[in-house]
């Protein structure tokens, strides 16, 4: 090996890390470690500072740095609209398209019987409070188009039968099996502008 042992050892952490393989990793120390020494502390304090500070949000579990997150402290956004996503990334990539401008609710994760993950997994049950406690007129669920993206969207409507509350899916001009995160702004902002009603 012509590389030191504690270069080898940051690339490896690095590689571990979601959409870098070994040869980003590389480049990457590579590009640090020609970097003044106060920038690397700077970068290493804001990431030991972000995992000390940022939690997740009472009220809709997207990342807040207090007590609520941006979108729930924003007196502008319809309080009546609940967009209920997989995960925080999910939220993230819908706030990009501009198109949106009601409320959030995060599962964190999906009904993924091979996994083992039921609806007890999920922030359900927080959800219809929500929807009780707000007076919620609409859910739209966005949930990724793929077989578990559909489970729990098909769940959560049969959740909701009961109530008032109208539920929407969606629209899918996202791809079958594709991921939120991944959708451009306009395929997003189509998906949520041409939703409907979710069939029990």
């Amino acid at each position: 090996m012509f590389l030191p042992k504690r270069f080898i050892e940051v690339s490896a952490r690095l590689s571990s890390l979601p959409g870098i393989g070994p040869k980003a990793a590389d480049r990457l120390v590579f590009y640090l470690l020609d970097q003044p020494e106060d920038d690397i502390r700077a970068l290493a304090e804001s990431l030991m500072a972000a995992k000390r500070e940022i939690t997740f949000c009472r009220r809709c579990g997207n990342f807040a740095q207090g007590d609520l997150c941006e979108v729930c402290q924003d007196s502008s956004r319809d309080a009546k609209v609940l967009c209920v996503v997989e995960e925080i990334r999910d939220l993230s990539a819908i706030e990009k398209t501009g198109a949106y401008r009601g409320l959030y609710h995060v599962l964190h994760g999906r009904i993924d019987p091979i996994a083992r993950v039921g609806p007890g997994e999920l922030q359900l049950g927080r959800l219809v409070e929500r929807i009780h406690l707000d007076d919620v007129r609409e859910v739209i669920v966005a949930t990724n188009p793929n077989f578990n993206g559909d489970i729990t969207a098909m769940y959560i409507a049969k959740l909701l039968a009961a109530s008032e509350v109208r539920v929407t899916r969606i629209a899918t001009g996202i791809p079958k099996g594709s991921d939120l995160e991944f959708a451009d702004i306009f395929t997003l902002t189509q998906a949520l502008e041409k939703r409907t009603d979710v069939q029990t």
